[in-house]
């Protein structure tokens, strides 16, 4: 009997699940968490688990590492995601975990994907989690600070996961080989170039990496090579871990806008990618880099906010796959751009001035006068017209009475230097300090 390839024949868990480690010293990465005398190491040894939330990407090791806690503290576990879960099953875990808590037993609730629960499932598991009935591990890869509510969360300890690093990756790779019997029983052969490749189109995601493994184990049959083409082949499908609703889509546009604001057009042209790639509407990004292009270039390239705004109009018309050529043009020429935030500041700066001394009345000489009423009242007397003057200019006050600042303070960069050579000829006393 050929026993490879009745292995094969078997139906055994996916390849993820098999190597799912039963124990913190088994588990790899997060050693902020796990490693020596960090928290999930000291509550592994105690045996005294605390309600918590898991805080992290895909695949980065959440419900392992509530099964973990559970082993370890000999506590019965229910296990339960919030996408097919409600209150009626809630109170049935309650009602389970009272029957455990008489008898000295404890109870922890995994709920997976806890983002998910509605303010009235969260408020329903409040009193069972504040008296002890259960403990509580949830796990979610959005801000628990938005997706929580506040009495649930401050019931609980929020423990961060990141992604898992290439050479934890590396280490869960060569683990597999070692230690999975499908995998020790055929000859399966990956060259380096093909492993990093693995690992890097993972994105820190443990899971991601051994299902492509897996898939690409079962296009080749038991033996064989995993070749660049097989590994592509059974990467076409991957899921990008881009959310446009989640926190990856705000951390990620503002990647984005940092780097534009950085003047690094290559970083820039990187999350514009990222963005794009998960589905993200061109019309947000395009939205995005107008507003930069006032905040953040403003008069150091006055053409940077036509360029976006021609950018915007131009997205709108064409729609993708198109569009992400035009924004990939606004991109580079935005991030490429000399920068000033002068305007902004200004306008910041002014606001703060009238929120705290409030608006002041309009000088005679600056109001309309567009009646009789008006003008016999010297509405608009004493105006001098500027360009009646010569270089069209006129040393005239035209801030009210007893108000005089400075707001806007022109860089020496791009088109913003000849705008400050310029104001320091014609209001030194404000331009020259």
């Amino acid at each position: 009997m050929n026993t490879t390839k009745s292995i094969f024949n078997q139906h055994l868990p996916p390849l993820a699940d098999r190597l799912r480690p039963r124990t913190i010293d088994e588990f790899v990465g997060q050693e902020h968490l796990v490693g020596s005398d960090k928290i999930l190491s000291l509550l592994s040894k105690s045996q005294k688990p605390f309600s918590m939330i898991f805080w992290g990407p895909p695949g980065s090791g959440k419900t392992t590492l509530a099964r973990i806690i559970a082993k370890s503290s000999n506590a019965n576990i229910q296990e339960i995601s919030a996408v097919s879960s409600g209150v009626k099953e809630l109170r049935k875990i309650i009602e389970i975990a009272k029957s455990n808590l008489d008898i000295g037993a404890i109870t922890i609730l995994f709920i997976d994907e806890i983002h998910r629960f509605s303010k009235s499932q969260q408020d329903a598991l409040l009193h069972a989690v504040e008296d002890g009935t259960i403990t509580l591990i949830g796990a979610t890869t959005e801000n628990p600070s938005f997706e929580i509510i506040s009495p649930l969360l401050s019931r609980c300890r929020v423990l961060v996961l990141k992604p898992l690093s290439d050479k934890s990756l590396k280490s869960i790779l060569n683990n597999a080989f070692n230690t999975d019997i499908v995998l020790q029983k055929n000859d399966i052969q990956l060259s380096d170039d093909v492993k990093t490749q693995l690992i890097n189109s993972a994105g820190g995601d443990a899971r991601k990496m051994l299902n492509a493994l897996e898939i690409s184990i079962s296009l080749i049959g038991s033996k064989g090579e995993v070749t660049d083409a097989i590994l592509d082949e059974a990467l076409q499908n991957r899921t990008q871990l881009y959310d446009k609703t989640g926190d990856y889509h705000y951390d990620t546009i503002s990647a984005f806008i940092k780097s534009v604001r950085g003047s690094d057009p290559d970083a820039s042209i990187y999350w514009l990618a990222t963005m794009l790639e998960g589905g993200e509407k061109p019309e947000f990004i395009a939205r995005r880099l107008v507003i930069l292009a006032s905040e953040d270039i403003g008069n150091a390239d006055p053409r940077g906010l036509s360029i976006a705004t021609a950018g915007f109009q131009a997205v709108h018309m064409i729609g993708m796959p198109e569009a992400a050529i035009t924004l990939a043009q606004v991109t580079t020429y935005l991030a490429s751009a000399p920068k000033s935030n002068a305007s902004y500041m200004a306008l910041k700066k002014a606001q703060g001035l009238i929120k705290n001394k409030g608006t002041a009345s309009v000088p005679m000489h600056l109001r309309n006068a567009p009646t009789d009423l008006m003008k016999n009242l010297d509405y608009g007397k004493n105006y001098e017209y500027p360009h009646e003057h010569p270089e069209h200019f006129i040393d005239v006050n035209y801030f009210p009475e007893n108000v005089t600042e400075s707001f806007y303070n022109p860089t020496k960069l791009g088109y913003e230097k000849y705008i400050s050579e310029r104001l320091s000829k014609l209001w030194p006393s404000r331009f020259n300090k």
